[in-house]
């Protein structure tokens, strides 16, 4: 206590000027219209910015369940526009989920998501999210499921060009999770780069339509049948979050007739 004395005693004439300074501020500031409008000004401008960073800090932390709610009413949009459309004979119902666990590093990667066979979720199923086509269903426990995605190098997607039909097949050849190589397409037809790439609907694990991806370049080689074409794909999978999971009412039916064929 002898010692703040002895501070408060020393700096004295400090406080007392800065006290002077203070009331004489005030004095200006609230006996004169100018002066005070400005520091209402100053001063809503403090508290604006104030309430513009809480703003933005509660914002950023409730990012992650608008996004999951943005991805739940993309499900049931999707779900109504299935159930409208009279040429859907496949009878598709979505599923929306979210990777918890990935991998695009790797030959033969994995996407983890938090749905399984609780959900409804089965061997087989078609995956995709808002860009395009993501893989197909693996492995399923009961909360959980391993999705075998198209960077996977034992992953083949059947696709068609948009622009005419044409079908090829999809297979990654585990260098670049950004690009895939669309086989099977033979030298008589005209490859242009930009092309759009999309499911082709012949299988029940995929609806027709579903964008795949963008010729980024073909290369014909002398003496080959086929293209060498690179597809740039539509999935962003260093920014995968959540997915659909693709439910065909008919699929087992469909599946069950093929097998055992040649």
């Amino acid at each position: 206590m002898q010692n703040l004395l002895k501070i408060l005693l020393r700096y004295s004439n400090f406080l007392v000027f800065i006290a002077l300074e203070v009331a004489a501020f005030m004095l200006i500031t609230f006996n004169n219209a100018y002066p005070r409008s400005s520091v209402f000004s100053t001063a809503n401008k403090v508290v604006a910015w104030q309430h513009e960073v809480v703003s933005d800090i509660c914002g950023y932390f409730s990012l992650r369940s608008q996004n999951e709610l943005l991805a739940e009413e993309n499900v049931a949009l999707r779900n109504k526009l299935s159930a409208l459309d009279s040429a859907n004979t496949a009878m598709m119902h979505y599923v929306s989920a979210k990777v918890v666990q990935m991998t695009t590093g790797e030959l033969n990667n994995y996407i983890t998501i938090n749905r399984g066979s609780k959900d409804g979720i089965c061997r087989g199923q078609g995956v995709r999210n808002s860009e395009g086509v993501v893989g197909i269903v693996r492995t399923v426990g009961q909360n959980y499921s391993v999705v075998l995605p198209i960077i996977n190098t034992r992953s083949n997607l059947s696709c068609r060009f948009a622009k005419n039909d044409y079908v090829g097949t999809l297979h990654w050849d585990g260098k670049d999770s950004r690009f895939a190589q669309l086989q099977d397409i033979s030298t008589h037809m005209v490859v242009n780069p930009g092309d759009t790439i999309i499911t082709s609907g012949l299988s029940p694990v995929f609806p027709e339509g579903i964008p795949v991806g963008i010729v980024e370049n073909s290369v014909l080689k002398d003496g080959d049948s086929y293209y060498t074409i690179r597809v740039r794909l539509q999935t962003n999978f260093k920014r995968l979050k959540y997915v659909e999971v693709v439910q065909n009412a008919h699929q087992q039916e469909l599946e069950e007739l093929t097998d055992g064929l040649d």
